[in-house]
Protein backbone atom coordinates (compact mmCIF):
# COMPACT_ATOMS: atom_id res chain seq x y z
CA UNK A 1 0.00 0.00 0.00
CA UNK A 2 2.92 2.53 0.82
CA UNK A 3 4.42 1.85 -2.28
CA UNK A 4 1.48 2.31 -4.66
CA UNK A 5 0.80 5.71 -2.56
CA UNK A 6 3.90 6.92 -3.47
CA UNK A 7 3.92 5.67 -7.10
CA UNK A 8 0.65 7.35 -7.92
CA UNK A 9 2.13 10.65 -6.05
CA UNK A 10 5.00 10.78 -8.33
CA UNK A 11 2.79 10.46 -11.03
CA UNK A 12 0.59 13.14 -9.77
CA UNK A 13 3.49 15.51 -9.82
CA UNK A 14 5.24 14.97 -12.75
CA UNK A 15 1.70 14.93 -14.62
CA UNK A 16 1.89 18.98 -13.19
CA UNK A 17 5.16 19.34 -14.12
CA UNK A 18 3.83 18.93 -17.42
CA UNK A 19 0.62 21.04 -17.38
CA UNK A 20 2.00 23.66 -15.97
CA UNK A 21 5.15 23.86 -17.96
CA UNK A 22 2.51 23.45 -21.37
CA UNK A 23 0.62 26.66 -20.38
CA UNK A 24 3.57 29.18 -19.69
CA UNK A 25 4.90 27.77 -23.08
CA UNK A 26 1.15 28.70 -24.80
CA UNK A 27 1.66 31.98 -22.95
CA UNK A 28 4.70 32.97 -24.30
CA UNK A 29 4.23 31.88 -27.58
CA UNK A 30 0.70 34.35 -27.47
CA UNK A 31 3.08 37.17 -26.56
CA UNK A 32 4.02 39.69 -29.27
CA UNK A 33 5.56 43.19 -30.35
CA UNK A 34 3.42 46.28 -29.39
CA UNK A 35 1.48 47.45 -32.73
CA UNK A 36 2.27 51.15 -32.64
CA UNK A 37 2.06 54.11 -35.58
CA UNK A 38 3.44 57.21 -36.46
CA UNK A 39 1.01 60.67 -36.21
CA UNK A 40 0.91 62.68 -39.35
CA UNK A 41 3.63 65.74 -38.65
CA UNK A 42 2.20 69.07 -37.52
CA UNK A 43 3.64 72.43 -36.94
CA UNK A 44 6.96 71.65 -39.03
CA UNK A 45 9.37 74.78 -38.86
CA UNK A 46 12.81 75.55 -39.07
CA UNK A 47 14.03 74.46 -34.99
CA UNK A 48 11.19 71.68 -33.89
CA UNK A 49 8.29 69.89 -35.00
CA UNK A 50 4.91 68.48 -33.46
CA UNK A 51 4.93 64.57 -33.77
CA UNK A 52 3.01 61.96 -32.29
CA UNK A 53 2.07 58.30 -32.41
CA UNK A 54 -0.75 55.83 -31.73
CA UNK A 55 -0.08 52.23 -28.87
CA UNK A 56 -3.02 50.23 -30.62
CA UNK A 57 -1.92 47.19 -28.70
CA UNK A 58 0.29 46.18 -26.12
CA UNK A 59 0.82 42.68 -27.31
CA UNK A 60 0.09 41.12 -24.47
CA UNK A 61 2.31 42.50 -22.34
CA UNK A 62 2.48 46.14 -20.81
CA UNK A 63 4.34 48.79 -22.87
CA UNK A 64 6.57 50.32 -20.64
CA UNK A 65 8.13 53.13 -22.61
CA UNK A 66 6.62 54.92 -25.85
CA UNK A 67 7.94 57.90 -28.10
CA UNK A 68 9.36 59.03 -30.96
CA UNK A 69 12.70 58.38 -32.47
CA UNK A 70 14.18 60.62 -35.19
CA UNK A 71 17.44 61.36 -37.52
CA UNK A 72 18.82 62.63 -40.19
CA UNK A 73 18.90 58.86 -41.87
CA UNK A 74 16.35 56.15 -42.95
CA UNK A 75 15.07 54.04 -40.08
CA UNK A 76 15.81 56.06 -36.95
CA UNK A 77 15.77 53.54 -34.17
CA UNK A 78 16.33 53.88 -29.88
CA UNK A 79 20.27 54.49 -30.71
CA UNK A 80 18.83 57.91 -32.05
CA UNK A 81 17.54 60.76 -31.31
CA UNK A 82 14.13 59.63 -29.10
CA UNK A 83 11.62 60.71 -26.64
CA UNK A 84 9.92 59.22 -23.27
CA UNK A 85 6.09 60.12 -23.97
CA UNK A 86 4.26 57.87 -21.10
CA UNK A 87 3.49 53.69 -21.60
CA UNK A 88 0.84 51.80 -22.20
CA UNK A 89 -2.11 51.84 -25.33
CA UNK A 90 -3.03 55.03 -26.14
CA UNK A 91 -2.12 58.37 -28.03
CA UNK A 92 0.96 60.31 -27.52
CA UNK A 93 3.18 63.10 -28.80
CA UNK A 94 6.02 65.45 -28.42
CA UNK A 95 7.52 68.49 -29.65
CA UNK A 96 11.09 67.93 -31.14
CA UNK A 97 13.22 70.88 -30.52
CA UNK A 98 16.80 72.15 -31.27
CA UNK A 99 16.53 70.41 -35.52
CA UNK A 100 18.35 72.34 -37.99
CA UNK A 101 17.17 74.62 -40.51
CA UNK A 102 17.23 72.74 -44.32
CA UNK A 103 17.47 69.44 -43.09
CA UNK A 104 16.26 66.28 -44.16
CA UNK A 105 14.80 64.50 -41.02
CA UNK A 106 13.40 60.72 -40.70
CA UNK A 107 11.26 60.03 -38.01
CA UNK A 108 9.29 57.74 -36.63
CA UNK A 109 7.28 56.32 -33.06
CA UNK A 110 8.28 53.33 -30.91
CA UNK A 111 6.71 51.43 -28.50
CA UNK A 112 8.66 48.57 -25.59
CA UNK A 113 6.91 45.71 -24.04
CA UNK A 114 8.85 42.45 -22.70
CA UNK A 115 9.37 41.31 -25.87
CA UNK A 116 11.10 44.10 -27.34
CA UNK A 117 10.71 47.24 -29.01
CA UNK A 118 8.54 47.79 -32.40
CA UNK A 119 8.26 51.11 -34.34
CA UNK A 120 5.94 52.22 -36.36
CA UNK A 121 5.69 53.76 -39.98
CA UNK A 122 8.42 55.99 -41.14
CA UNK A 123 7.78 60.08 -41.98
CA UNK A 124 10.42 61.65 -43.59
CA UNK A 125 10.09 66.16 -43.58
CA UNK A 126 11.97 68.75 -44.37
CA UNK A 127 12.88 71.27 -41.86
CA UNK A 128 13.06 75.55 -43.67
CA UNK A 129 15.65 77.15 -43.57
CA UNK A 130 14.89 80.62 -42.35
CA UNK A 131 16.87 83.66 -40.49
CA UNK A 132 16.27 85.48 -37.38
CA UNK A 133 13.64 88.31 -40.36
CA UNK A 134 11.53 85.23 -40.95
CA UNK A 135 13.19 85.48 -44.90
CA UNK A 136 12.53 81.48 -46.06
CA UNK A 137 16.00 80.03 -48.50
CA UNK A 138 16.08 77.09 -50.39
CA UNK A 139 18.35 75.28 -50.33
CA UNK A 140 20.49 72.22 -52.35
CA UNK A 141 23.14 69.29 -51.79
CA UNK A 142 26.37 69.11 -53.68
CA UNK A 143 28.38 66.41 -52.87
CA UNK A 144 28.85 66.22 -49.29
CA UNK A 145 27.54 69.97 -48.61
CA UNK A 146 24.61 71.68 -48.48
CA UNK A 147 24.39 75.11 -49.17
CA UNK A 148 22.03 77.97 -49.77
CA UNK A 149 20.45 78.06 -52.94
CA UNK A 150 19.93 82.15 -52.40
CA UNK A 151 21.72 84.92 -51.42
CA UNK A 152 21.73 86.09 -47.23
CA UNK A 153 19.14 88.96 -47.28
CA UNK A 154 18.76 89.06 -43.37
CA UNK A 155 19.14 92.40 -41.11
CA UNK A 156 20.16 90.83 -37.85
CA UNK A 157 22.47 88.47 -36.49
CA UNK A 158 21.08 85.32 -35.33
CA UNK A 159 20.61 86.10 -31.95
CA UNK A 160 18.13 89.00 -33.04
CA UNK A 161 20.83 92.03 -33.04
CA UNK A 162 20.51 94.37 -35.68
CA UNK A 163 23.67 94.06 -38.03
CA UNK A 164 23.65 98.01 -38.85
CA UNK A 165 22.17 99.05 -42.40
CA UNK A 166 24.77 101.75 -43.76
CA UNK A 167 23.72 103.92 -46.33
CA UNK A 168 26.78 106.85 -46.65
CA UNK A 169 29.21 106.30 -49.16
CA UNK A 170 31.42 108.02 -46.87
CA UNK A 171 31.11 106.49 -43.87
CA UNK A 172 30.92 102.57 -45.19
CA UNK A 173 34.47 103.42 -46.53
CA UNK A 174 35.51 103.97 -42.79
CA UNK A 175 33.90 101.33 -41.21
CA UNK A 176 35.67 98.53 -39.32
CA UNK A 177 32.87 97.02 -37.10
CA UNK A 178 29.91 94.85 -38.82
CA UNK A 179 27.70 96.45 -41.50
CA UNK A 180 24.91 95.65 -44.37
CA UNK A 181 23.55 97.70 -47.22
CA UNK A 182 21.69 97.13 -50.36
CA UNK A 183 22.96 97.74 -53.53
CA UNK A 184 22.66 101.68 -54.69
CA UNK A 185 20.65 101.35 -51.14
CA UNK A 186 17.97 100.00 -53.14
CA UNK A 187 16.01 97.24 -51.15
CA UNK A 188 13.18 97.22 -52.91
CA UNK A 189 14.48 95.71 -56.40
CA UNK A 190 17.88 94.08 -54.68
CA UNK A 191 16.65 92.26 -51.20
CA UNK A 192 14.89 89.18 -52.89
CA UNK A 193 16.52 88.88 -55.93
CA UNK A 194 20.29 89.37 -55.03
CA UNK A 195 20.21 89.86 -51.30
CA UNK A 196 22.12 92.06 -49.26
CA UNK A 197 25.88 92.79 -49.00
CA UNK A 198 27.48 92.56 -46.19
CA UNK A 199 31.00 93.94 -45.23
CA UNK A 200 33.92 91.08 -43.52
CA UNK A 201 33.24 92.38 -40.10
CA UNK A 202 30.11 90.92 -40.10
CA UNK A 203 30.96 88.03 -41.83
CA UNK A 204 33.58 87.93 -38.84
CA UNK A 205 30.65 87.44 -36.25
CA UNK A 206 30.50 83.78 -36.88
CA UNK A 207 26.63 85.15 -36.52
CA UNK A 208 25.78 86.28 -39.64
CA UNK A 209 23.96 82.32 -40.74
CA UNK A 210 20.88 80.98 -39.35
CA UNK A 211 21.78 78.83 -36.28
CA UNK A 212 23.35 75.44 -37.88
CA UNK A 213 25.04 77.14 -40.75
CA UNK A 214 27.93 79.05 -41.55
CA UNK A 215 30.14 81.86 -43.79
CA UNK A 216 31.87 78.81 -45.83
CA UNK A 217 35.65 79.03 -45.52
CA UNK A 218 38.33 79.31 -48.23
CA UNK A 219 38.65 75.30 -48.09
CA UNK A 220 34.89 74.72 -48.44
CA UNK A 221 34.83 77.26 -51.49
CA UNK A 222 37.51 74.43 -53.03
CA UNK A 223 35.56 71.76 -52.08
CA UNK A 224 32.62 73.03 -54.00
CA UNK A 225 34.92 73.55 -57.12
CA UNK A 226 36.36 70.43 -57.15
CA UNK A 227 33.22 68.12 -56.41
CA UNK A 228 31.96 69.89 -60.24
CA UNK A 229 35.11 69.54 -61.97
CA UNK A 230 37.40 72.14 -60.67
CA UNK A 231 37.84 76.28 -60.46
CA UNK A 232 38.27 76.48 -64.08
CA UNK A 233 34.75 75.18 -65.29
CA UNK A 234 32.63 75.32 -62.30
CA UNK A 235 31.06 78.65 -62.54
CA UNK A 236 29.17 77.62 -65.33
CA UNK A 237 27.52 74.89 -63.27
CA UNK A 238 27.07 77.44 -60.40
CA UNK A 239 25.21 80.21 -62.33
CA UNK A 240 21.83 80.83 -63.48
CA UNK A 241 20.97 80.27 -67.36
CA UNK A 242 20.17 82.59 -69.31
CA UNK A 243 20.69 86.42 -69.52
CA UNK A 244 17.37 87.46 -67.28
CA UNK A 245 20.11 88.83 -64.97
CA UNK A 246 23.80 87.97 -66.18
CA UNK A 247 25.20 89.94 -68.97
CA UNK A 248 25.54 88.20 -72.07
CA UNK A 249 27.28 85.77 -73.01
CA UNK A 250 26.98 84.46 -69.75
CA UNK A 251 29.49 81.90 -70.47
CA UNK A 252 29.36 78.56 -69.96
CA UNK A 253 26.00 78.92 -67.97
CA UNK A 254 23.98 75.71 -67.23
CA UNK A 255 23.04 76.09 -63.31
CA UNK A 256 23.27 72.02 -63.66
CA UNK A 257 23.86 72.23 -58.89
CA UNK A 258 20.96 74.37 -58.59
CA UNK A 259 23.12 76.85 -57.02
CA UNK A 260 21.59 79.43 -59.36
CA UNK A 261 24.66 82.06 -58.41
CA UNK A 262 23.56 85.94 -59.25
CA UNK A 263 25.32 88.78 -59.99
CA UNK A 264 24.60 90.96 -57.51
CA UNK A 265 27.79 93.51 -57.52
CA UNK A 266 29.40 94.76 -55.00
CA UNK A 267 30.12 98.03 -52.80
CA UNK A 268 33.80 99.15 -52.80
CA UNK A 269 35.50 100.02 -49.22
CA UNK A 270 37.68 102.42 -50.83
CA UNK A 271 37.07 106.06 -50.23
CA UNK A 272 34.04 106.50 -53.01
CA UNK A 273 32.13 103.89 -50.96
CA UNK A 274 30.39 103.40 -54.73
CA UNK A 275 28.52 100.08 -56.16
CA UNK A 276 29.97 98.48 -59.11
CA UNK A 277 29.67 95.94 -61.20
CA UNK A 278 26.00 94.32 -60.67
CA UNK A 279 24.69 91.70 -63.74
CA UNK A 280 28.26 91.74 -64.80
CA UNK A 281 29.78 89.98 -61.62
CA UNK A 282 29.25 88.33 -58.39
CA UNK A 283 30.97 88.49 -55.38
CA UNK A 284 30.72 86.13 -52.18
CA UNK A 285 32.93 86.17 -48.92
CA UNK A 286 34.75 83.44 -47.84
CA UNK A 287 34.89 83.48 -43.67
CA UNK A 288 38.90 83.24 -44.19
CA UNK A 289 41.41 85.55 -43.20
CA UNK A 290 43.92 86.65 -45.33
CA UNK A 291 45.65 89.72 -43.29
CA UNK A 292 45.06 92.68 -41.03
CA UNK A 293 42.67 94.28 -44.10
CA UNK A 294 42.02 91.65 -46.25
CA UNK A 295 39.98 88.53 -46.20
CA UNK A 296 39.26 85.57 -48.96
CA UNK A 297 36.56 86.02 -51.74
CA UNK A 298 35.08 84.26 -54.57
CA UNK A 299 34.27 85.79 -58.14
CA UNK A 300 32.18 84.89 -60.87
CA UNK A 301 32.20 86.98 -63.95
CA UNK A 302 29.73 86.77 -67.33
CA UNK A 303 32.24 86.15 -69.64
CA UNK A 304 33.68 83.45 -67.29
CA UNK A 305 33.14 80.34 -66.37
CA UNK A 306 35.75 80.05 -63.82
CA UNK A 307 35.52 80.61 -60.40
CA UNK A 308 38.00 83.14 -58.77
CA UNK A 309 39.43 83.53 -55.85
CA UNK A 310 41.01 86.14 -54.72
CA UNK A 311 41.48 88.54 -51.62
CA UNK A 312 39.74 91.88 -50.80
CA UNK A 313 38.64 94.68 -48.47
CA UNK A 314 37.15 93.58 -45.47
CA UNK A 315 35.26 97.12 -45.61
CA UNK A 316 33.98 95.74 -49.27
CA UNK A 317 30.71 94.92 -49.30
CA UNK A 318 30.04 91.15 -50.76
CA UNK A 319 26.76 88.80 -50.74
CA UNK A 320 27.12 85.93 -49.02
CA UNK A 321 26.20 82.61 -49.29
CA UNK A 322 25.87 80.30 -46.26
CA UNK A 323 26.76 76.41 -45.91
CA UNK A 324 25.34 73.81 -43.68
CA UNK A 325 27.67 73.37 -40.50
CA UNK A 326 30.22 70.02 -40.17
CA UNK A 327 33.87 69.80 -39.43
CA UNK A 328 36.21 71.61 -41.61
CA UNK A 329 39.11 73.16 -40.96
CA UNK A 330 40.11 76.98 -42.16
Amino acid sequence: MIMKSLTWSYSLLVSLIFVVTGVSCTRDELLKLPSVSTATLKQINSTSVLAGGTVSSDGGSYVTARGICWGENQDPTLNNNYTTDGDGIGYFESTLSGLSGGTVYYIRSYATNSQGTAYGNQYLFVTPLTDVDGNVYATITIGGQTWMAQNLMTTKFNNNTDIGLVSSSSVWSQLDRPAYCWYKNDKSTNMQVYGALYNWYAVNTDRLCPVGWHVPSEKEWLILSETLGGELICSGQLKESGVSHWQEPNEGATNNSSFTALPGGYRTGLSSGSFRTRTYFGWWWASTEYDETGARARLMTYDSKELMMGTALKRNGYSVRCVKDYHVEN
